[in-house]
């Protein structure tokens, strides 16, 4: 603690902020290793720990669900403290918090233990994660913050395909008790000093000169802004259904991704690589919007982005699981959900409010948590012997197709106000 409190104080300066290519980069190593060692690996570690713990598989599974909420409880808080200026504080103890949780980890030995050590764990994703770095971006580059945030996702999108294999050899050398510490040394020797490191200097407010008027925001908005105006408003309540749909359809499928793969009759060797290629297509298809963006209309973009999952179910449906379908489906899938998340990332600050981006979407934070916790659950419900993932695919369709149109419906509500 001393150290930590000494590194802390010598890197508590008011120095110029990077520019954004560095910035953004070296900041999105610290989410790789974050979403590799604490959301991807979980699925990694249920199988020991039922093992050693005695436990089923519903038991072990519902402290994932537990984190979920946890880090939608958390999210407004931290929002809020981001906006207020305090997001290296938040993010640097996010770090340490989050490898402090994941040491404790390896020292359980009762059910109760591993359901508090996985909420302790959703209350640190809540600081360390896409939300909150979402909300620096935008802080830190009000006039780009769309390129910083594509920045950013290019090395977390990859977190799966990194921490999947590094943490599966990890536990087969160490033993899933071993490799927790060393994970939680990834987070103190590597996150923590890139969160203290880069995150010097935050504005206590964002600058509103720095700022452009959003789509239906005036100038006197900017000087006297209040969260409660834009509760007000219709961009945020559609935003906010486009965020929940979405994230149903996102969380139902990976979960049953290996058995609906397994249900298209394909061969075991593309079972297991076609999911773990899901993150490589993401980035490849984060390149390509980073690539095109400056010749792209970005309202245009963010229109018909999220339209690629729902067309990718809809190969699925129409194909009733061929081994064509199911390929043009991952594609679709893979493309689809790596984009959404620049659009969910940008959306919010584009049609609703900059200064207020991190407490707005902190708000949705226990929602999009609950709907991604119920969301794989519900289309297990759904699964029947006669006919598979028959009905659960085409209910996702309909919510996909739902949230789409929340997201239409958001930008021509904000536009049509900026006319006014």
């Amino acid at each position: 603690m001393r150290l930590l409190r000494t590194f802390w104080k010598t890197t508590e300066t008011k120095g110029e902020v990077p520019s954004l290519g560095p910035f953004a980069v070296w900041l999105s190593c610290a989410q790789l290793i974050t979403w590799g060692s604490v959301f991807y690996t979980f699925s990694l570690l249920m199988g020991p720990i039922e093992r050693e713990l005695g436990l089923s598989r519903a038991e072990s599974s519902l402290a994932f669900s537990l984190a979920l909420l946890a880090d939608g409880l958390m999210a407004y808080p931290v929002g809020r403290w981001i906006d207020q200026g305090h997001e290296r504080r938040v993010m640097a103890w996010g770090s340490a918090w989050v490898g402090a949780c994941l040491f404790a980890h390896s020292f359980i030995d009762s059910l109760s233990g591993f359901y508090a050590v996985w909420i302790a764990l959703g209350l640190g994703m809540s600081a360390t994660l896409y939300a909150p770095v979402f909300a620096v971006l935008t802080r830190r580059f009000p006039n780009d913050f769309r390129r910083a945030i594509i920045i950013m996702t290019f090395l977390g999108g990859l977190a799966s395909t990194v921490f999947i294999p590094l943490s599966s050899w990890l536990i087969q050398a160490l033993g899933w008790r071993h490799a927790l510490w060393v994970l939680a040394l990834f987070q103190w020797l590597i996150c923590l000093p890139l969160h203290a490191w880069f995150l010097k200097g935050a504005h206590q407010k964002l600058s509103s000169a720095n700022a452009p008027l959003l789509p239906h925001q005036d100038s006197s908005e900017i000087k006297n802004p209040a969260i409660g105006v834009h509760l007000k408003r219709a961009p945020f309540w559609l935003l906010a259904g486009f965020m929940l749909m979405t994230a149903v359809v996102s969380s139902a499928l990976p979960a049953h991704m290996v058995s609906l793969l397994e249900e298209a009759h394909m061969s075991p060797a593309w079972v297991i690589a076609i999911p773990a290629s899901i993150g490589v297509i993401q980035v490849f298809g984060r390149l390509l919007l980073f690539v095109f963006e400056k010749h792209l209309d970005v309202h245009a973009a963010n229109k018909w982005i999220p339209c690629l999952v729902p067309l990718g179910l809809v190969f699925l449906v129409a194909g009733g699981l061929a081994t064509w379908a199911a390929l043009l489906f991952v594609i679709f899938y893979g493309l689809g959900n790596g984009l959404n998340t620049i659009v969910k990332g940008t959306a919010m600050a584009q049609y609703v409010s900059r200064e207020h981006v991190g407490q707005l979407n902190g708000l949705l934070g226990l929602p999009l948590a609950m709907g991604r916790a119920i969301a794989p659950w519900a289309l297990g419900l759904m699964w029947t012997t006669e006919d598979g993932y028959a009905m659960g695919l085409r209910w996702l369709l309909l919510v996909g197709l739902m949230g789409v149109g929340c997201l239409w419906w958001a930008q021509k509500s904000a536009l049509n106000n900026s006319q006014h």
